[in-house]
Order: C-alpha cells, then structure tokens, then sequence
C-alpha cells in the first residue's frame, strides 16, 4: 500500500479469501449474530450503522480490502497484519489513519473471547466505531499523542511475553508444556514491571476507552475490546461491574487481559474522551521537557528523542546527563546508535553510522552571552572565532569547556543548529567529557529542552531498533480428520448460500442432505457448532418439530457439558430461526 511509510511495511501482510477454512467462517458468523443481537440494544446507537458502512457483513469473513475501500470515504485506510505488533509501529500506522486489522481469526476454543488480536477484534470492533466522525476525532488525537509517549524496556519485554504467549495459545499443535513455559515468561516480565512508564499510561487510557469505554446515559458500549466479544459485553451491563465516571483517574486503573473488568468507565459524549486525553498530555514529557523528560528517558533505557529549543533533535539512548547546582541539565550523553534531526528529518551525514557508539553535547548558554548561539548572528560568531578553520574556545556558564577547530556550521534558514569541530576537546571541572582521538566533535546549539519524547525523530532513518520488530504467525497445520470436518461445514455452508439464493427448495433433498452430514458428525462428538447451523436451517425450511428437537436436545447437552459455552449455546439456539439479524 503506498500510502503505508516504507518502514512500516514490513508488519503488513497478504490476506487471502482461502485462508480462511470452512470453521472459522462459520465460527464468524455465529459471532456476529449473537453481537449484532446483543448490541443492537446495549451498543452506542452508531454501532450497526458502522457495521453498514465498513461493509461488515454477517455471512463471511469480511476482506480488509473492501473495509480500506469504505474507511477512504472518512479519510482512513485499513490495513491487513498478523496478530500483536509493537505499540510503536501500530500506534504510527493510527497517526497516519491507517487502521491496522489482524487478519488471523480466532479458533473455535477461543469462541467468545481472545488474548490475541483478531479479525473479529479489530473488523467487528475498531472498524465500525472508526466511521463515527467524533470518536475518529478523538482516534487521531491520541495516535498523536501517545506515539509521543515514551515507552521503556519492560514494556518491550512485557509486549514480547504477551505475544509469545498469545501466539502459542492461538496455535492448535502447541503443548501445555509450551503454554506453561510462554505463561512463565509473562508472569515474569508483569513482576519486573516497576513504575508505569508513559507509554503504560497511555495503554490504560486507551484501555478504558477504545477497548472497553462506555458512553452516554444510560450507559452503551462503544469500546472494541467489549464489541467483538459477546462475553464480555454481556458483563459489561450487569449490575455487578462497577460504573464509573470517565476522568483522569482511569490511568491509576491497571488491567488483566486474561480477565473480565472488574470496572468501566462512563464518558459523557466524544468530546469528553479528548478532554481528559488533553489533560493526560500535559503530564507528558513532551510537553514538559528538562529534567522531568531526561529522567523518563534516562529510566526507560530505549531510543528516545531531546529537542533542544533551537529545534535540532536528538534521537538515541540517553546513558547519563549532569546538572548544575539549580537541577538545570549542562551535557547530555547517549549510548549506542544517535541520529540528529531537525523538524523529524535526519540532517545530511548526522545519523547513526556518524554516531554508531553514541553521541554527545552540552547545553546551556555561554559565559557573558544572553542568547543562544543558534539565535546569533555571523559577526557574533566571528567574535567567538566561530569561523571555518580556525581555533575556538567556548566557555558555558555551566562551567563545561569546549577547545578545537571549527569545520562546519550547519543552518536551517540561515539559522545556525550544528556546528562540527576537529582536534576538540570538552571538559567539566577537570573531567574529559569528549577526547580528540574520538573523532569529529558535533555541537548541538541550545540552552533549554523544551521536549522529550518516545521514539526515533526519523523512525524511517534510525533503522530497525528494539520495538519495531517484525513478526508474523505461523502457518497452521491441519489433520486429515480436521480437513474432513471442514469439508461437512463447507457444505453446510454451500447449502445455505443456495437457500438464500433459490426462490423455491426441494425440502426433501435438504432434509437428505443435512441428515447426511449429521450423520458423518458422529465421528465429532464435541462439535456443536455445525449442528447449530444445521438446525438454522431446519427451522428456516420448517422440517418437523421431531427432527429439530432432536438435534436441539444434541445440542443442549452438548451446552452442559462445556460450561463455558452453555450460555452461547443457548443463545444460538434462542435465535436460530433468524437468518437476518
């Protein structure tokens, strides 16, 4: 997809109509039915008009394509992935209106709910809602600013454990022992959590809002996380999950994927969800800079980005920086790969093969000086002997002392942001800070940070780093026993698309035909699923009450044996008489 930035490309994926068997179509369609049911009472009252719109439909697995091709008409595009990607990578895809879809589709075991994203996640929940011009307001708002947020090493851990275990789960030939080596891994990384970073915070707030947020009074749902999942949106609306009012008090609110909430929060209408994000955002260190945002980054150990306030960025790991005696920051020092950008382009031949082992500057004003240098003219430069070739020495009032030979300024706009220097020498109270035999010595001018924020200034740049790894799901396997059963749903399938098309039926030959795939069910005593569809149409050709009891009483003990699916069981049963919801 063009409009997709090249770096970001490496997360999508092809999706084809064929990978989809026979089950999980059927498994998506007795979702949606029993949703749309459900919803069409207790969802924000859009809901099935953005179903219409995102062309959502109840009978197939819809193609992300076809959902792109709707979302234009509001200025987004969809986009097919493969389970979890990084926060990162899906929160840039957002903030350029992309709505990253999860093409895989859940298995039948994970019915009514998952841990991991899904077609049914993310078409079913996140699509409709985006068509709502409000809420997409207020979806773009916090793209924005949460790709802002800086995000630390144990949420890459924690993000890393979620999805090997989601995927290890998903995956029908993994071994308990797998899944209990992957859930370890999980516990382990949630422990070694510490203090919530701000890309944690900003996962709460969208938590409580995009995925399990309701709206209005009486209260309805809007988030997707409560959408696509008719369990959890059934909890949702009893008495016993606690109501809250939406405000900034949502973030101190961790949550469990693993388990349903034990509390919402209730937004007054859209725009109320943009003022408490706005008033997250000013606790933010890219809007509060200084010392605050250095020791977010210093603490997280990932590549983030300074900017100083003549606008040159610094993007890279920050190892360390030193105050003075007013906690005012005087020299920084990074680790690792540095890129230094301006207006978030990397400057010409300033990236991180420049600045492969790290990076560093001081910042602050110069002795006897009341503006920055990036703020002077050329003859105050000459006046420092801040000139091509020639020897300088730059006192700060920090007492940081800088000795070599000027080669180059760099400008923007005529206006200075980078000056290199050779045979330099940086010092700090009779501390070297920067040696001569370490090579070029690049000055970023500045005397305040007026931002630090998540990220690498130029992601497309900076290259592959921690949190932007690609992964995809493997391919499934399937028995010949499995490839039999979807042969029987295929044709249940087929049958019914030949219902819905054929103006007049031969009851006998339908009744001949699901009495045969009834039969060849035998040999899948726990499939529940297929007997439902069959007795849809039973009921929709109007067989004898003898026949569809039958397979209704197969089906209710079927419901008792699996407690967790008797009530959705049930329900299938309750309104299997309706073709068209």
């Amino acid at each position: 997809m063009k409009d997709i930035p090249f770096h970001l490309k490496k997360y999508i994926v092809e999706q084809k109509a064929t990978q989809y068997t026979p089950v999980e179509q059927a498994s998506w369609r007795f979702i949606l039915r029993q949703l749309k049911k459900h919803l069409s009472l207790h969802a924000h009252s859009f809901y099935l008009e953005g179903l219409e719109k995102t062309g959502i439909s109840v009978e197939e697995i819809p193609s992300i394509q076809k959902i792109s091709e709707r979302l234009q008409a509001f200025g987004w595009l969809a986009a097919p992935v493969s389970g979890f990607i990084p926060p990162a990578a899906f929160l840039e895809l957002q903030a350029h209106k992309i709505l990253p879809i999860a093409s895989d589709m859940r298995s039948l075991a994970h019915l009514m709910y998952t841990p991991a994203p899904d077609i049914v996640h993310e078409a079913a929940g996140h699509a409709p809602m985006t068509a709502h011009p409000e809420f997409r307001e207020y979806l773009e708002l916090y793209a924005q600013i949460a790709q802002r947020a800086i995000i630390n090493k144990h949420d890459l851990e924690l993000y890393n454990a979620i999805r090997e275990l989601s995927d290890v789960k998903e995956h029908p030939n993994s071994t308990e022992k797998e899944i209990q080596k992957t859930q370890s891994r999980l516990d382990q990384a949630s422990q070694n959590m510490g203090e919530p970073s701000e890309a944690s915070i900003l996962s709460r707030m969208a938590w409580w809002t995009t995925e399990y947020g309701l709206i209005g009074e009486p209260a309805k749902i809007y988030g997707a996380g409560l959408l696509s999942s008719f369990g959890e949106s059934k909890t949702a609306i009893e008495e016993q999950t606690k109501k809250i009012p939406l405000s900034l008090e949502c973030i101190q609110y961790s949550y469990d994927i693993t388990e349903p909430q034990p509390q919402l929060f209730v937004a007054k209408d859209f725009s109320h969800l943009k003022d408490v994000l706005n008033q997250l955002s000013e606790t933010m260190s890219y809007k509060k800079g200084g010392i605050f945002g250095l020791q977010k980054a210093k603490e997280a150990q990932t590549i983030n980005t300074v900017q100083f306030n003549s606008g040159i960025q610094i993007s890279g790991d920050l190892k360390e920086f030193l105050v003075d005696s007013n906690q005012i920051a005087i020299y920084l020092k990074f680790q690792g790969p540095c890129q230094l950008n301006f207006e978030e382009k990397e400057l010409t031949e300033q990236g991180t093969r420049r600045h492969a082992q790290g990076y560093s500057t001081p910042v602050g004003f110069l002795v006897s000086q009341k503006k920055c240098l990036s703020e002077m003219s050329q003859k105050e430069f000459e006046k420092l002997n801040l000139i091509p070739h020639q020897k300088t020495h730059l006192q700060w009032e920090s007492g940081v002392e800088l000795r070599g030979i000027c080669l180059n300024i760099t400008k923007i706009d005529h206006k200075p942001i980078l000056i290199t220097f050779s045979e330099c020498t940086v010092t700090y109270k009779g501390q070297t800070l920067y040696d001569p035999s370490w090579g070029e010595f690049d000055l970023a001018l500045g005397t305040k940070i007026i931002s630090v924020f998540g990220g690498a200034a130029d992601k497309e740049s900076f290259g592959e780093f921690t949190d932007f790894k690609a992964k995809k799901l493997p391919k499934k396997h399937y028995s010949q026993k499995e490839l039999d059963l979807f042969d029987l749903y295929l044709k249940i399938r087929n049958l019914r698309q030949s219902f819905q098309f054929e103006k007049t039926h031969n009851v006998k030959y339908f009744e001949t035909e699901l009495s045969k795939v009834l039969n060849a069910l035998k040999l899948y005593p726990e499939d529940w699923l297929l007997k439902l569809e069959i007795l849809e149409l039973a009921k929709q050709l109007s067989f004898s009450p003898k026949w569809m009891s039958a397979i209704e009483k197969d089906l209710i003990a079927l419901a008792e044996q699996n407690k967790d699916m008797e009530y959705f069981i049930k329900q299938g049963i309750e309104i299997s008489g309706q073709l068209h919801i």
